[in-house]
């Protein structure tokens, strides 16, 4: 078996896109030349990449190589909340075998945003119907298009409903999605994978400057939530776009801190703010997401951020072990 997961940096959407013109694609095209001309042809292949890799040329490449060597092949879009877990996660994944028939849920030229084994009829109504498509049920709202209701300040063309609260940078589609979510019994409430608060969670608490400068851009959740971000490597370093933030005062209102907080002097905003006992999600609390066992940990040399930047860089153990078993059953 070959488990591939090749630079994800040619291939993501807020990048360069260089693709197959990006040299740390090289070493991926150099395996996918040599693969046709190997003795013996590895029965399995497992491929991981970020969403986007649906697109380009390397995907295309690989898929003609599957090919001519005898593979058969399936393409998923999946994320961790698909097996009940509240962590957007989505990526690319590919499964392929060696001569031998096609996977009985085969879908030639199609993307799968479910595993095989759950609800066939939601499984083929979420499949991506061409090959580039969009993978809709499964993307955040910054991975979808614009919507027509909204507008390019990120205000919306739509009325809120009564005595909802429209927070600065978000919109009545996003909130709508956040509750959505939040609802969602089939997910696990983020409470099932924290730690315990003790005194050591003062170093994870949001710098008051961070609090000032960020705060209208935070995606904040609480225990009982149902969801979370996609964290990166900048996570507990950049604030912006890289993860969720715990609110750990639980009987706090976020609507009660932020209406009109912006007509507040600098100190009362702050006030208000810390209220909220905003702090980031530690490694620990990221590595149980991501499905690691209790007993994965980092040696003591390895700092927070260096944690942050691996756990970033991560796959979710659930969903690739999913995969494997799918692929060998």
């Amino acid at each position: 078996m070959i488990l591939m997961s090749p630079p994800c940096q040619p291939f993501t959407r807020l990048g360069l896109q260089g693709d197959v013109s990006d040299p740390r694609t090289k070493s991926f095209l150099y395996i996918l030349d040599i693969l046709p001309r190997l003795q013996k042809l590895p029965k399995f292949l497992l491929l991981e990449n970020v969403k986007g890799f649906e697109s380009s040329s390397a995907r295309n490449e690989l898929l003609r190589t599957l090919a001519t060597c005898g593979f058969k092949y399936q393409e998923f879009l999946l994320s961790p909340t698909c097996l009940g877990i509240p962590n957007s996660r989505l990526r690319y994944f590919l499964i392929a075998k060696l001569h031998q028939e096609p996977f009985s849920f085969q879908a030639p030229g199609q993307i799968l945003t479910r595993f095989p084994d759950q609800d066939l009829e939601d499984l083929f109504k979420d499949k991506v119907i061409d090959k580039v498509g969009e993978a809709s049920s499964s993307l955040s709202s910054e991975e979808k298009n614009l919507d027509p209701d909204i507008g390019p300040d990120c205000s919306s063309k739509k009325s809120l409903p009564k005595g909802a609260f429209l927070f600065k940078l978000e919109t009545v589609k996003e909130m709508e999605r956040k509750h959505d979510q939040d609802n969602d019994s089939s997910i696990q409430m983020l409470k099932d994978f924290l730690e315990e608060e003790n005194e050591e969670m003062s170093q994870y608490f949001l710098p008051l400057k961070s609090l000032l400068r960020y705060a209208f851009l935070l995606d904040i959740v609480k225990p009982t939530c149902r969801r979370s971000t996609c964290f990166t490597k900048g996570y507990g370093h950049y604030v912006e776009g890289t993860g969720s933030v715990l609110q750990t005062a639980v009987d706090v209102q976020l609507e009660s801190v932020f209406k009109h907080i912006e007509d507040l002097a600098e100190e009362e905003k702050l006030m208000k703010l810390s209220t909220l006992k905003l702090r980031y999600f530690t490694p620990r609390e990221i590595a149980n997401l991501h499905g690691f066992p209790l007993e994965f940990g980092f040696p003591d040399k390895v700092t927070i951020k260096q944690c942050y930047r691996l756990l970033g860089n991560s796959l979710n153990v659930h969903v690739v072990a999913k995969l494997i078993s799918i692929l060998l059953g």
